[in-house]
């Protein structure tokens, strides 16, 4: 069998065997078999991952950086004695620097998001709640 004539018997028994499948999320109980609310902001918890991101941001600023001297010191001497691993050392701890300057800033931005977004919301529900009162509802009702 040539190989366009096994490629061609390969391209025909995927094509017989495609099929679609299509995820999604297990319907709740209820009469409907929807979930209830769209939006559901548990205040609590964004709260906690806020918190732990601000954690994590504050302990990677200092505790990420206390080998730099240290190891810049390692590589300097390494490569004053002539061995490449001097500035291999270094190459690392120049990446080790940059990708923690990236993580430190992904942690403020999840921190810093999370308390805007807490802030926005409640924000949003005193204008929502101001809107609709009692007498606004009547005259939209009429």
């Amino acid at each position: 069998m040539s190989f366009d004539e096994e490629w061609s018997a390969a391209r025909s028994t995927a094509a017989a065997n495609v099929s679609t499948r299509l995820n999604s999320v297990p319907a709740a109980p209820g009469p409907d078999g929807g979930g209830g609310a769209d939006l559901e902001l548990d205040q609590d918890r964004i709260g906690e991952v806020g918190s732990e991101a601000y954690e994590l941001h504050t302990r990677l600023s200092t505790d990420g950086r206390h080998a730099a001297a240290s190891t810049a010191e390692a590589a300097g001497a390494l490569t004053r004695e002539g061995f490449a691993s001097g500035a291999a050392l270094l190459k690392v701890n120049t990446r080790w620097e940059s990708q923690l300057k990236t993580l430190v800033a992904a942690c403020a931005n999840i921190s810093n998001g999370l308390n805007y977004s807490l802030a926005s919301h409640g924000k949003e529900e005193q204008q929502l709640h101001a809107d609709f009162t009692a007498s606004t509802m009547d005259e939209l009702l009429k």
